[in-house]
Parts: C-alpha cells; structure tokens; sequence
C-alpha cells in the first residue's frame, strides 16, 4: 500500500484534483464549478488525500448549521482506489464535524454505489431516507386537467401550526429521513426552517373540504447549467401530490427552465409525479446519517 496522507486542501491542488475527477459521471463532475467555493468556506473544510505530494482524494465537509453536517465530494483516483483512501478521508471529515460541534452528520449517496454504502455501514452510519429525482417542463399553455381542480396557493404564517401538525402526522416524511433537499444537501425539517420558508414565500399548501390535504417546499435553484424551481419537499395524498406538482410547474418565472423534484422513493409518490408528467430515470439516492453526541 502506498503511503497515503490527509491534509487540507491548497489552490494548486485542483488541476491535479479535477484530472482524476473527470469520469466520474457520464458528463464529467460538479467539482469544478464548486471548488474555489469549498476551498474558501469558512464553515467547512476540504481535504486532500496525497500520495507523495500528489493529490489522490478529495471530500469536503460543511456545516449547515450549529448541529448539522454534511460530507460531500468524496473521489479517489481510480488508479489508487481499494486502499483505505476514502476511509481515512471519511474520517477526516468526522473528526472536523466532531471538532466544529456537529451533533449530526449526514451524506447522500447513488442506491448503486455499492462500496459507498459498504464504507458507510462499517462506519455505522445508518440509512434515514431515499428520494428519485424527477424533471419536467414549465407548462405555458393551459390544460383541460385544471377545469374544477383546487390550486395550492403561498403559505403564510397563519398557516404554520396546521403545517407543523400536518408533518407531525405524515407517514410521507420519515421515508425521507424528516429532511428537506436542496439539490444534493439535506436539512432537517425544523419549525425553524419552515418559518424560514414560509417567509421566503417557498412553502406551498393545498386545501381541500376545508383542511390541509398537501403541500410543498419548493424554491428557485440556480444550477451550473440552468435556472430551475426545485421541490424539495412533498407531502399528501396521491392525488393532492399530483395536483401541486402539476400546479408548480405553471409558477415558473420567464427565466427558470426546468421544474426538478427529490421525490420520496415512494410507489404513491411517484406515480403522483408520473401523473403530473414528469420524467425520472429510475435513479435513487439514499440518505445516511451519523449521530454524533
């Protein structure tokens, strides 16, 4: 095995960091767009894995808050994979997390990535929730569908205790781990953050024979390819779940090019998206969490 060192990362490090990260993906990695970023976040840290000198991993640790932390970003180059080199970053992340006061530490991985989820159940982590992400575009025409179908409509803050109640009720959020996503980050669902969302005019509810039957958490996404509404967060019946989702695809501002959701890996709530035809390519992503206290 070849000696293998953790320390933080340096600007010189990314051509050699973005060299062996290149196939990560069929289209290539994010890492690029968000390195400078993670080099400089003063609520993070971002480690490299050398072999004499030479960057070999990478990951990147960040707080969300005072008790939560999120890992991301882990790579190896293939050429130096099955010695150790994602345990020991891993660590380095848990031990920085443990350092700053986290309480909790979480990740997303691919259902497929195998020896993730090997590392991550050694390292007892254990899986919390599991969403598929879907796509669809703005609707810009009218449909026949909308004829005598309730439209979900802006939270405010007279609706927050029947959201709350709503959510403490769900059998929908604990299959996601009680979190709301943001692309690939993951926050708790706290009275806190929804106070937050509803003041950001981000939380959508949908009221039907006079009570709470469904609602949404959904925000303008700035991604490196496009400008998009994201729902990150959905709950209700199958088909309160369809009428929202169908519903915020005609919110769409001029300028957002897609509607994306993190739906909970669900059969109900898929199908609902289904029907509000939207697109999924079959993926699933887990979502794994560490107590730290």
């Amino acid at each position: 095995m070849s000696h293998i060192d953790i320390r933080l990362a340096r600007p010189e490090d990314r051509e050699a960091v973005l060299a062996f990260c290149t196939d990560t993906w069929e289209w290539g990695d994010y890492i690029e767009y968000v390195w400078d970023e993670w080099l400089h976040d003063p609520q993070g840290a971002l480690f490299v894995a050398t072999n004499d000198s030479r960057p070999v991993g990478v990951a990147h640790m960040r707080m969300l808050n005072t008790r939560e932390a999120w890992f991301e970003g882990l790579r190896v180059d293939p050429a130096f994979r099955q010695q150790g080199i994602a345990s020991a970053l891993y660590d380095a992340q848990l031990k920085e997390a443990i350092r700053r006061g986290a309480t909790t530490a979480r990740l997303i991985t691919e259902s497929t990535n195998d020896g993730a989820i090997r590392l991550l159940e050694r390292a007892s982590m254990r899986r919390v929730g599991a969403y598929a992400p879907f796509r669809a575009m703005p609707v810009t025409t009218p449909s026949k569908r909308e004829y005598g179908l309730e439209k979900p409509t802006l939270a405010t803050a007279v609706d927050l205790d029947d959201i709350i109640a709503y959510l403490n009720a769900s059998n929908i959020m604990p299959s996601v781990g009680g979190l709301y996503y943001q692309g690939f980050t993951a926050y708790s669902i706290t009275s806190e953050l929804l106070t937050e969302k509803v003041a950001a005019q981000q939380v959508y509810v949908l009221r039907r024979w006079d009570r709470l039957d469904g609602l949404a958490i959904a925000e303008p996404r700035e991604g490196h390819r496009e400008k998009q509404l994201f729902i990150g967060y959905i709950d209700g019946t199958t088909e309160s779940i369809s009428m929202i989702a169908y519903a915020l695809r005609q919110l769409t501002e001029p300028d957002l090019k897609s509607v994306s959701a993190n739906v909970p890996d669900l059969m109900m709530v898929r199908d609902a998206f289904v029907g509000a035809e939207y697109e999924w390519d079959g993926k699933v992503f887990y979502t794994y969490e560490k107590s730290l206290a």
